[in-house]
């Protein structure tokens, strides 16, 4: 089980986020700043309609009862129901004022924060635990969204009711207005304390919380359970899983029982607050300093004083643990992304395939260079990785048409290679040409437009296959649909099922076989129509029948396409137009099967293997043309 990362606590802990995140949150909410103003009026006319019903308690008292005025006690009491619920309405509105204010910048927060992450590179995904940044984008979005949903308005309710309350209390009697105010500094002062102890409780919280959803949603998946089955591991994982439970059990306890004992004892105060009024008013009221109602009044007043000091209070730490969780979503907002469209970056239009690797040099970003620090794995803070580049200054033309076979021992950087095309990867020196462009001037969206890709082990999301299959174009008709299928060879399986087309695949389409899985990835890719067609193992989970008939398939599909093909089947590196034999990311031989083969080295000596390999039937044992997984 994951720990804690020191220096998860350590990036944030003397971090100033308090100015730096509430201007922040204020240019987010521009477009809401009119709403701002109405919410305003509502709490300044809440605040005020407020004091109406202590000020008539202090006349019934002082003047309806002695004076046996039944009239006039109608009169105020009509008063006091009308001001309840007036003041009823006007709380209504100025929740609903700070609902919108609220719920609209998290809205705002929210999808910047999807399309920035999709955004990010793919070097970012395959270090960041998916629970992790899940929970960051879901947990701490959420805190930010109670902060300006609820203690927005408790802040702003606070402040302006405390002032007016003090206000007409001085007005009503100085005296025990400074006597109520003494305690005021028991109230304040704890303020810093308490909200920097509250927020490294809530930093915890969300740390712990974060390692439990992360082993969650590793476990819960498909490969995760078929893998905790597999080694027998249930027992084990069921214990570690409680470990980190425990862990957010014991802080929800502390954070609970702190921030009890803190509104207990601001609690007794005002209770104490409130006595020493009523003492020391009762003995001016018996002096006749003061009349009796207006005692009363000020009692009801008080109560108004120390009641908004215990929510601005409460408010306060609320606001400070809620900027932690702004602090840990803008972090991730803020993360840059090195794969940016340039200024005027063109649009690739009718793409003829051609493709160049111009002196390309290419090395995976180091664990020192992160994106976001607190969301990398704990391997990340090693850094004495090997820094020797993964390819080592390719340089090839490939013509539009032709079929490129790309073959290597494992590790050699085939997959590497696949990964720049699309530009998954900028590479490190050199260039990557796509019709004489080279991708980095190329707008994202047209050149992966352009390039259909079928992997190894294709993903499919948790819908219907329809869906699935118009992934790759939105508006496909049900009958290109078909067509894709039929050439993939797939439609009759699909045709077999119950629900047809719209049959749900399961997670990941764990209800269909990898050989399914494969064909359904091709279809895609055919719907697609590009240019450019990289094959990463694409038949690789095929029976021989089936792989006859998809790279029969294929063979039609590929016409007038570019393709880079990785593969360990026989038929498919020697009908390549060409092949690029690789060895430690460089290209150490090049030419077709007879010529290469003719000449020998490394590739006659991976062929040779591999035809015998084919013979025994053991090739995935003994092959070395399996592809790499990180380069």
């Amino acid at each position: 089980m994951r720990q804690i990362w020191p220096r998860d606590r350590e990036a944030l802990k003397d971090a100033k986020i308090e100015k730096e995140a509430a201007a922040r949150i204020w240019r987010f909410a521009a477009p809401y700043r009119g709403m701002v103003l109405g919410f305003l009026v509502a709490v300044m006319a809440e605040a005020g309609l407020g004091l109406i019903p202590p000020i008539l308690f202090g006349r019934i008292i002082d003047r309806a009862i002695p004076e046996s005025d039944r009239g006039l006690l109608g009169i105020y009491a009509l008063f006091i129901v009308g001001a309840a619920i007036l003041t009823s309405f006007m709380s209504l509105v100025e929740r609903w004022w700070s609902a919108q204010i609220g719920e609209g910048v998290i809205y705002d927060l929210r999808v910047a924060l999807f399309d920035h992450v999709q955004r990010l590179p793919i070097a970012f995904f395959t270090r960041t635990q998916t629970g992790t940044l899940t929970n960051r984008l879901n947990n701490d979005v959420i805190g930010a969204q109670r902060a300006l949903t609820s203690t927005l308005g408790t802040v702003v309710a606070s402040m302006i009711t405390l002032v007016t309350t003090l206000a007409a209390m001085i007005v009503l009697e100085w005296r025990l207005t400074i006597l109520a105010v003494i305690l005021t500094p028991f109230f304040i002062l704890p303020y810093r304390r308490i909200g920097a102890i509250q927020q490294g409780i809530t930093r915890d919280g969300m740390d712990h919380n974060a390692v439990m959803n992360s082993t969650m949603t590793e476990r819960f998946n498909v490969s995760g359970a078929l893998l905790v089955k597999l080694f027998g591991r249930q027992n084990d994982e069921a214990a570690e899983f409680e470990k980190s439970a425990a862990a957010v059990r014991d802080i929800g306890i502390r954070s609970a029982m702190f921030t009890r004992g803190f509104m207990i004892t601001l609690g007794l105060l005002g209770s104490i607050g409130t006595a020493m009024v009523y003492g020391l008013g009762g003995w001016f009221a018996i002096d006749g300093s003061i009349a009796p109602g207006e005692l009363a009044t000020m009692g009801l007043l008080v109560g108004r004083i120390y009641q908004p000091l215990t929510g601005l209070t409460n408010a306060r730490i609320d606001v400070l643990t809620a900027l932690v969780s702004f602090d840990r979503v803008f972090e991730v907002l803020d993360s840059p992304s090195p794969l940016q469209d340039q200024p005027g970056a063109h649009i690739l239009t009718n793409p003829k395939g051609k493709l160049e690797f111009d002196h390309v040099t290419f090395r995976y970003p180091l664990s020192t260079e992160t994106i976001i620090p607190s969301l990398e794995t704990p391997s990340s803070t090693v850094s004495d990785e090997d820094e020797s580049p993964t390819i080592q200054d390719l340089n090839v033309v490939i013509e539009p048409g032709q079929i490129v076979a790309l073959v290597g021992p494992s590790g050699a950087g085939k997959t590497t290679i696949t990964n720049l095309v699309p530009r998954l990867y900028d590479v490190s020196a050199g260039a990557v040409k796509v019709d004489g462009f080279d991708v980095r001037t190329l707008t994202q969206e047209s050149l992966r437009r352009s390039i259909g890709v079928v992997v190894q082990d294709p993903h499919l999301f948790h819908t219907s296959i329809a869906e699935n299959l118009r992934y790759a174009k939105p508006d496909a008709s049900n009958d290109e649909l078909i067509a894709a299928c039929k050439a993939a060879q797939i439609h009759e399986t699909i045709s077999r099922l119950p629900g047809g087309y719209d049959t749900v695949v399961g997670e990941r389409g764990y209800r269909f076989s990898g050989g399914e899985k494969q064909r359904l990835s091709i279809a895609r890719m055919l719907l697609k129509d590009p240019a450019i067609v990289i094959l990463d193992e694409a038949t690789s989970h095929l029976d021989s029948e089936n792989e006859a008939l998809v790279q029969e398939a294929l063979g039609l599909a590929l016409v007038n396409r570019t393709a880079l093909i990785i593969a360990h089947r026989l038929s498919t590196i020697t009908d390549a137009d060409k092949i690029l034999v690789l060895d430690e990311g460089r290209l150490v031989q090049q030419g077709t099967h007879t010529d290469l083969l003719a000449a020998g080295g490394l590739y006659a000596e991976l062929y040779h293997r591999l035809m015998r390999a084919d013979t025994t039937g053991v090739a995935s044992e003994v092959t070395p043309f399996t592809p790499e997984q990180a380069g």
